[in-house]
């Protein structure tokens, strides 16, 4: 696989997004990355981690996320899932799946339907170590502030108590088996 050539078919032009997009998927591609090199135990597959962490915000352009330079028309909560479609028609579904399970910690199908969130009521949780360490990672980096800056583990957490408790409990998790 050429991530780039992907990259490149839906973020064509030399423009702002492709430069928020590039930035944040390249920080967490190195992070998710480390995580794994500190743990050869876990016997990851870097290769794919790299991959899949550069194409895990594929979808961001078809949402209504203005002040990332996104001028789609769905919710941005939907970018992960529409992401792994594209991905999916792409021929990846393995990296498809890190699409669509890296938002938040996970959108289980309870917390998609207690928020009404227009998502299909399935399991969107990381399974794989590779999925679950590229989630963690893309937690430390935001698209709209401070490209190039990691947030603590403290932001991160008090990001994640904005979604749930559970969240703030994953990655406390992930903390301790990646930190």
């Amino acid at each position: 696989m050429n991530f780039l050539q992907i990259v490149d078919k839906y973020y064509p032009s030399d423009d702002e997004l492709r430069n928020i997009y590039m930035i944040h998927a390249g920080r967490v591609a190195e992070l998710a990355l480390d995580f794994s090199r500190r743990h050869p135990e876990l016997c990851m597959d870097n290769k794919f981690i790299e991959e899949a962490a550069m194409l895990h915000d594929l979808g961001i352009f078809l949402t209504d996320a203005p002040g990332i330079h996104c001028h789609g028309s769905a919710p941005y909560i939907c970018h992960g899932f529409l992401g792994a479609e594209l991905l999916r028609k792409e021929g990846f579904p393995r990296h498809a799946l890190v699409c669509e399970r890296h938002t938040g910690t996970g959108l289980t199908k309870e917390l998609i339907a207690e928020k009404g969130w227009p998502l299909p009521q399935v399991d969107m949780t990381p399974q794989s170590l590779e999925e679950q360490v590229i989630c963690f990672a893309d937690k430390f980096y935001s698209k709209t502030k401070h490209l190039y800056e990691a947030r603590s583990f403290e932001q991160v957490k008090a990001s994640m108590a904005k979604i749930s408790q559970a969240s703030v409990e994953k990655v406390g998790e992930w903390q301790k088996l990646f930190g």
